[in-house]
């Protein structure tokens, strides 16, 4: 999806959002600049921000000497491009940070501050995915299927016999 050139709505706190440009990534950015200081990344463009080493000088200009006010976070917060229910994830397997995910469009809102945090665990995203990937494995139980009796094997979902197959060989 493309950068949203329209004016759109903080998903938490409702008020208008302000455009950024970021010179060095070609990409607009909406801050909510006159309400909490969140900020809505279009599809993608999160992962353009998300590593320490790249450069968001114009989102902490913008940002920098501001009073924001809070919003409750445990609140449904809805997609300012798409308007559908946004997701609460969390971005590394320790769950310092949550943020609120649109399944539909690819769009991630984080509050105020939530950027820098993820920014200063100092992993790179190919280094949490990797974080992840142990993570998922390791917690895994290798499932018994050559003792299993025959009908249990053949009611099994296609997409467990084809996990199976292509993890355990079988």
């Amino acid at each position: 999806m493309a950068d949203n050139l329209k004016t759109i709505k903080c998903p938490a706190c409702k008020k208008e959002m302000v455009k950024i440009f970021v010179k060095t990534a070609g990409v607009n950015v909406d801050v909510c600049l006159n309400g909490c200081g969140g900020i809505f990344f279009d599809n993608m463009e999160f992962y353009t921000f998300d590593e320490n080493r790249e450069n968001i000088y114009e989102i902490t200009r913008a940002l920098e000497g501001k009073m924001f006010h809070t919003v409750d976070s445990s609140k449904d917060r809805f997609c300012p491009v798409c308007g559908k229910k946004m997701v609460k994830n969390f971005t590394n397997l320790s769950k310092s940070v949550e943020i609120d995910d649109c399944y539909n469009c690819g769009g991630k809102f984080l509050d105020y501050g939530e950027l820098q945090k993820i920014r200063s665990d100092n992993l790179t995203a190919a280094e949490r995915k990797k974080e992840f990937v142990q993570k998922f494995f390791s917690s895994m139980e290798r499932v018994d299927t050559e003792n299993m009796p025959k009908y249990r094997r053949h009611k099994r979902s296609l997409l467990k016999k084809l996990f199976d197959r292509i993890f355990f060989g079988r």
